[in-house]
């Protein structure tokens, strides 16, 4: 966690030396608010369904360089607690996934039903513990914040010639999420990636990004790292207009568990200079992945 604390630091610290040399040609760096909830369903495998609303809002400081982004989501997750999320992504936490097993606690909603979350503060401490590793009787609804997401991102070669745009990526997952009642893991996760783009004929880009997670474990469960990557093609139907279709794969945190893996189909609309929107669609294609997930965004920049 130090080590890409570090790389954070320095993250911040070139993007700022950009912004001091872009005095020079009297530019000043932007802001950009987004938000961009996402609703996600599937059962990973289990015999339950897990529905998930990720709600994120999103702070991001723009530089010619690359970017920082502090993103303060607020969740809700019914579940048994076989599934959480790590970064906003859905994963299995839990090897059983059966109703029954992996708690004792005596009731479904923590006294109401499947209410809110606000009558649910008693979870792992005399009702049902969603901690990674137990699953409650039956499933029930937990809302509340989740993990503040800490990412950096800066650009190492410019898109020339057969050359395409890399970009280094670094990411810290504070755990203040409430992993009593499923809604995290309780632990710090640190990742650092490797981002490229590249445009290919025409109106035509393909895309490619990788890297790898260092998962934190909670008590009494062994979680794997996580390597991640994706790849995809786009296509810019006008100047502000780009479609795009992606496949993703994770690595399974729990070994003989399936990965998951999904298509993401996108788009991205730039209205202004300043207002953006976005759309997606998820299509899960193994057990691992939610059976769909379906996204709408805007994002604003000043």
């Amino acid at each position: 966690m130090a080590a890409m604390a570090g790389v954070l630091v320095m993250l911040a610290d070139a993007v700022t030396g950009v912004a001091a040399e872009q005095k020079n040609d009297q530019r000043a760096p932007n802001w950009q608010v987004s938000f961009s909830p996402t609703y996600s369903s599937g059962k990973y495998g289990t015999d339950t369904t897990t529905d998930i609303a990720y709600l994120p809002l999103s702070i991001r400081r723009l530089f010619d360089d690359g970017d920082l982004t502090l993103t303060v989501p607020y969740i809700c997750i019914s579940s048994t607690g076989a599934v959480t999320l790590l970064s906003g992504v859905p994963n299995r936490v839990s090897r059983s996934g059966s109703s029954g097993s992996g708690s004792s606690g005596s009731g479904s909603s923590g006294g109401s039903g499947s209410g809110s979350g606000s009558g649910n503060s008693g979870r792992g401490r005399g009702g049902d513990d969603k901690s990674p590793g137990n699953v409650a009787p039956t499933a029930s609804t937990d809302c509340g914040i989740g993990d503040l997401i800490l990412r950096g991102r800066y650009y190492l070669v410019d898109e020339r010639d057969w050359i395409p745009t890399i970009a280094v990526t670094g990411r810290i997952k504070f755990p203040t999420a409430d992993e009593h009642r499923g809604l995290g893991t309780g632990e710090f996760d640190e990742s650092f990636g490797v981002e490229m783009s590249k445009t290919l004929v025409g109106n035509w880009l393909g895309f490619l990004d990788f890297g790898y997670t260092f998962i934190g474990d909670p008590p009494g469960v062994d979680l794997r790292n996580q390597w991640y990557y994706d790849f995809g093609v786009g296509y810019n139907a006008t100047k502000t207009l780009l479609l795009s279709a992606y496949y993703e794969e994770y690595r399974a945190l729990i070994p003989t568990l399936s990965n998951p893996r999904d298509l993401l189909f996108a788009l991205n609309y730039k209205a202004t200079s300043a207002l953006r929107f976005n759309a997606s669609l998820l299509v899960g294609l193994s057990d691992g992945a939610p059976a769909y997930g379906l996204t709408g965004g805007i994002a604003w920049r000043f």
